[in-house]
């Protein structure tokens, strides 16, 4: 019992250990690897385009809910006027970074360990050691790259279908005052909440494609070891991002 408990911190570090190193590996091939951007642009459709219908879908019933939620609350207190304070502050900050990474991680991201982890079982990695053509390069790196482009896009995308969303339900069903509307929400938002928006998502972006493109490239080569590896990828990305949000919050609270 103590043994197996005292290998648990060893493994994790070991994980992250092995991670780390990985991410060394892609950093050092970024350079090479824009040599050929079709293969980015390629990555960037298969990761963002693609995922563009649900983070839509998405952006849009999540700003309506909080129109609603923000009507209800600030009613209480004859504040209607600040919905779009919530809709704005909640989808910048937190919202639509953190759904967007969510819904990223099990879309593109269990796309990525599987095709990557699929190539590996049909021995295609193998066969481009063989032939000295670096796997990491022309295979995970691209994926890479064109993941963490999107994730931003992605973002961006969600948090203005969002406030759209709020706005439909704040002003238009519930009759809230659109020039009052506006003026609250310019008057509430500032710089530092947009670029807390946007370092979150470049950091989710990097962490979950590093967990998605890990995942792939060392999951065993079987249809197994592929499945456990897509399911990795998915709680791994989840917890990460979450914790990752925790702590990105607290650094820019403590820095405004």
């Amino acid at each position: 019992m103590n043994a197996a408990t005292d290998s648990l911190p060893v493994m994790a570090v070991r994980r992250v250990g092995a991670v780390s190193l990985f991410f060394m590996q892609i950093l050092a091939r970024i350079g090479p690897a824009l040599a050929r951007p079709g293969l980015i642009v390629r990555q960037i459709y298969n990761a963002g385009a693609r995922s563009l219908v649900i983070i839509m879908l998405s952006g849009m019933f999540v700003g309506m809910v909080l129109g609603l939620l923000g009507f209800d609350v600030f009613q209480r207190f004859g504040s209607e006027d600040y919905v779009g304070v919530l809709a704005a502050l909640g989808n910048l900050k937190v919202l639509g970074p953190v759904l967007t990474a969510l819904l990223f991680a099990g879309r593109a991201g269990t796309s990525l360990t599987s095709e990557i982890g699929l190539m590996k079982s049909t021995e295609q990695l193998t066969a481009m050691q063989m032939m000295a053509v670096d796997p990491v390069r022309y295979v995970v790196v691209p994926r890479f790259l064109g993941g963490f482009i999107a994730m931003p896009l992605l973002a961006a995308t969600f948090t203005v279908i969002a406030l759209y969303g709020a706005q439909l339900i704040g002003v238009q069903q519930m009759g809230v005052d659109a020039g009052a509307y506006w003026s609250q929400t310019q008057n509430a938002v500032d710089l530092h909440d947009v670029w807390e928006g946007v370092a979150k998502s470049v950091v989710f972006g990097v962490a979950v494609n590093l967990v998605a493109v890990y995942e792939g490239y060392h999951a065993e080569p079987t249809p197994e070891g592929v499945g456990l590896a897509t399911t990795r990828t998915v709680v791994v990305s989840s917890v990460l991002v979450l914790l990752l949000n925790y702590l990105l919050t607290a650094a820019f609270l403590t820095t405004k």
